[in-house]
C-alpha cells in the first residue's frame, strides 16, 4: 500500500491556474519510460523528446495497484489540467485518482518518496533539472508529452526594453523590479541562477510571490497604462489575455525550447501498469492544449478544474479515445 501524503493541498485561485509552455513528445533519446540513472547531470538525458517512444495500446497492460495520486504544480496551468485531464482518463479505465496541488519543490519531494505517484509538468533538460539531478534515482520517466515550452520574460509592447540585456539600463520604466512567480518554481531558479547574472541585472528586485500575483501585476499595468516586466512562460493564456510581448534573450539564459515529461514514482510502471501505459499516450499540442487552459482559467475561474475538463472531452470526444489505444498525434 503506497504512502499518503499527509499534507492538505493549496487550494487554487480563481486566474491562478497557470499552463506552462508545451509542444509534444513522448519519449527521449535515452530511452523513454526508462528509470533515471545515477550521475550529476541526469536532466541532460532528456535533451530530446519524441511521440512515437512508449506509445501503445493500454488494453495489453493489467491495472495493477487502483489507488493514484497525480502531483499538480501549484500556479502552473498546465499542470493543473494535464492532471485533472488524467485523473478523468483514469478514473474511466478502472482506476481512483486524486491530485494533490503542490509547490514544485514538494511535489518532487513527495513522488521521490512515493506519497505521491506521477508528475504530468516536470520541464527538461532546464528548468527541473536541480530536481531531476537530485531525485531521479527514485523517479521513472512516463514519457514527454510536449515539446516547444519556453520560459520568457514578458513586458508590455508598448514597453521600451526589446531584450533583456536592456533591463540593465531601462530598469527604470518598470519601477526597478522584475516580477517573479512562486519562490520554489523551476523558473524561479533560472533566473536567479542564469539570467539574472548573465545580463547582470542585480540592480532590479526579483519579486517573487505567486503566479497570482504576476499575472495580477500585468491586469494592473494594463489598467494603469504602466509598464511591467514579469517571469512568463509559453503557452500560457495571458498572451491572449494581455498586449504583451517576449523581451528577446540572446545570451540564452533563459534556456532553449524544453519538454514536458511525465515522472512517476520508482516502480510504478510495475505496480500499475495500464496507467502508466496510459501517461506514456498523452499528447496535448497547443490548440489543444489553449482550450483546456482557456476554460479552466477564464470561464471556470479556476475553481473548478474538473467541470473544464468534463465540457472539454465533450468538445473532444475522440480524445480518450484515440489516448487509450495510443493513437493521439
Amino acid at each position: 500500500m503506497k504512502r499518503k501524503l499527509g499534507v492538505i493541498a493549496a487550494a487554487l485561485t480563481a486566474g491562478a491556474l497557470v499552463l506552462s509552455a508545451c509542444g509534444a513528445s513522448n519519449s527521449n533519446s535515452g530511452g523513454g519510460g526508462e528509470e533515471t540513472g545515477s550521475s550529476n547531470d541526469l536532466a541532460s538525458k532528456y535533451a530530446t523528446c519524441s511521440l512515437t517512444d512508449g506509445v501503445g495500446a493500454s488494453s495489453e497492460k493489467s491495472v495493477g495497484d487502483k489507488d493514484i495520486v497525480i502531483g499538480a504544480f501549484s500556479g502552473w496551468d498546465e499542470s493543473t489540467a494535464t492532471a485533472y485531464l488524467m485523473k478523468n482518463i483514469l478514473e474511466s479505465n478502472g482506476y481512483t485518482a486524486s491530485v494533490k496541488t503542490l509547490d514544485a519543490a514538494a511535489a518532487f519531494t513527495a513522488t521521490a518518496n512515493g506519497d505521491v505517484d506521477v508528475l504530468t509538468d516536470v520541464w527538461l533538460p532546464t528548468t527541473h533539472k536541480t530536481y531531476l539531478d537530485k531525485y531521479g534515482p527514485q523517479l521513472t520517466s512516463l514519457g514527454c508529452w510536449y515539446d516547444s515550452a519556453k520560459l520568457t520574460i514578458a513586458v508590455n509592447s508598448s514597453s521600451p526594453a526589446k531584450s533583456i540585456a536592456d533591463l540593465k539600463t531601462m530598469g527604470g520604466d518598470y519601477g526597478n523590479t522584475l516580477v517573479g512567480i512562486e519562490p520554489g518554481a523551476g523558473e524561479t531558479a533560472v533566473v536567479k541562477n542564469d539570467m539574472i547574472p548573465a545580463y547582470g541585472l542585480e540592480n532590479l528586485t526579483f519579486r517573487t510571490s505567486s503566479t497570482a500575483a504576476m499575472l495580477a501585476s500585468l491586469k494592473k499595468a494594463e489598467a494603469d497604462g504602466s509598464n511591467v516586466a514579469v517571469t512568463l512562460w509559453k503557452p500560457h493564456w495571458a498572451y491572449s489575455a494581455f498586449d504583451i510581448r517576449d523581451l528577446e534573450d540572446p545570451k540564452g539564459a533563459m534556456g532553449g525550447k524544453e519538454g514536458i515529461w511525465n515522472f512517476a514514482t520508482k516502480g510504478f510502471d510495475e505496480q500499475s501498469p495500464k496507467a502508466a501505459q496510459l501517461f506514456h499516450n498523452l499528447i496535448l499540442p497547443d490548440a489543444e492544449l489553449s482550450q483546456l487552459e482557456d476554460l479552466m482559467t477564464q470561464k471556470y475561474g479556476g475553481i473548478n478544474p474538473e467541470g473544464a475538463v468534463n465540457e472539454w472531452l465533450n468538445s473532444h470526444p475522440e480524445f480518450a479515445t484515440q489516448l487509450v489505444s495510443g493513437s493521439l498525434k
